[in-house]
């Protein structure tokens, strides 16, 4: 593959989950500290899922960092690569409404535009049920570790990205301003302010009891009949 190959560098995952972030934070990183050329993009994917397919159809080289189950101790670090990588991809969904990045390359490889090579790099999440949370140390030591791995698979395509002077501040990093790591973890409310395992207003008490028959409620209030829902 050709040193001009379209490259995309994919941080995927949430970052209110704990290690959940450890993908989004790799490519934040790798961003601060290194510049890139024209035929290379970092990005933030979030839990963007199926808003994704057009950019992962237009890259002829897909390296994706995630945090994924694989397994193994936490914090430990694996590259998969090419067919094997879908069944890898993403630690978890977090809602039944967030399109899993298998599905993302499965939709790509449909419309006939799969990148001709994909790496994932992974590492065992060690907390990801933590709402609010950042990054376990053991996980974010291998941020660096990551990085490098994916510099190296580029310096076999012949693509060598030039460290900055200096990182970038997170300012003009492209982390979200409101969610950069210093910002987002330094100014995490104490437990006792902030319930960090779900909403403690529908958990506390017993007061919560799931609807006996969703669909008819549902249709009740659709038709402005509230007054059936019990």
């Amino acid at each position: 593959m050709a040193a001009g190959a379209k490259v995309l560098i994919l941080g995927i995952g949430n970052l209110l989950w704990a290690d959940e972030g450890f993908g989004v934070r790799a490519v934040e990183e790798m961003h601060r500290r290194y510049e890139t050329p024209e035929n290379v993009t970092l990005m933030d994917g979030g839990t963007q899922g199926i808003y994704l397919v057009q950019h992962v159809r237009e890259a002829e080289v897909l390296i994706v960092f995630d945090a994924v189950d694989y397994g193994l101790p936490s914090g430990a670090i694996k590259r998969v690569e090419d067919d094997e990588v879908p069944r890898f991809l993403g630690c978890r969904k977090v809602s039944l409404h967030q399109t899993g990045f298998q599905e993302v390359l499965a939709m790509a490889a449909m419309m006939g535009d799969a990148p001709g090579r994909l790496l994932l790099i992974g590492v065992q999440p060690e907390e990801i049920d933590d709402y609010g949370g950042g990054l376990r140390e053991r996980v974010r030591a291998q941020i660096g570790p990551a990085i490098d791995m994916a510099l190296d698979e580029l310096a076999r395509l012949g693509i060598r990205l030039r460290p900055r002077p200096r990182p970038l501040p997170a300012e003009s990093s492209i982390a979200c301003p409101i969610m950069t790591p210093d910002r987002y973890e330094g100014q995490r409310p104490p437990e006792d302010q902030a319930f960090r395992k779900g909403d403690l207003r529908v958990l506390a008490g017993g007061g919560f009891a799931p609807p006996e028959d969703p669909e008819s409620e549902l249709e009740a209030i659709l038709a402005g009949r509230p007054g059936e829902v019990r």
